[in-house]
């Protein structure tokens, strides 16, 4: 069994204080990973109006996109070199749609993946092995495989 830290650090505004009871506080805050790196993180503005979020900052949906593109694609590497590709170039704009659930809450309700990936020289899989190693990337991918949300790969 593997763990896996991150640290969320919030502080409320104190000079001058922010009253906080009003909702009216500052939602920035910082993400912490064990190997010391920190990032901005906020709520989104689409949840919670400017100026109280921060729109430089990462917010925690795209960060659920981000984490699951980001799986996805170190698996399809992963399988793509052991099957002999090689890849030189790997993108994806993944994009993560927010509804009301069958359970009427709001949730990333579908995740797309739209990779694109190029490969070195004239050697590169047949239209059904990629999608065949997009599927194999899609069932390893830890985080896909720990959500409800329904997640897809549309390869470009």
């Amino acid at each position: 069994m593997a763990e896996f830290t991150a640290t969320v650090v919030w502080q409320r505004v104190t000079d001058p204080p922010e009253p906080f009871t009003d909702q009216r506080y500052s939602r920035r805050h910082a993400w912490q990973f064990d190997g010391g790196f920190q990032m901005p993180a906020s709520s989104s503005p689409h949840s919670v109006p400017l100026p109280f979020s921060d729109p430089a900052a990462v917010d925690p949906e795209e960060a659920f996109v981000a984490s699951l593109s980001s799986c996805h694609m170190l698996w399809f590497l992963h399988l793509a070199a052991k099957a002999g590709w090689v890849v030189d170039h790997y993108a994806d704009a993944a994009v993560g749609q927010m509804a009301r659930n069958a359970e009427g809450r709001m949730a990333m309700t579908q995740v797309v993946l739209r990779p694109h990936a190029q490969f070195a020289g004239d050697r590169a899989p047949t239209r059904a092995a990629l999608k065949q190693l997009h599927h194999a990337a899609h069932e390893a991918c830890y985080i896909a495989n720990s959500v409800k949300t329904e997640v897809l790969c549309e390869p470009v």
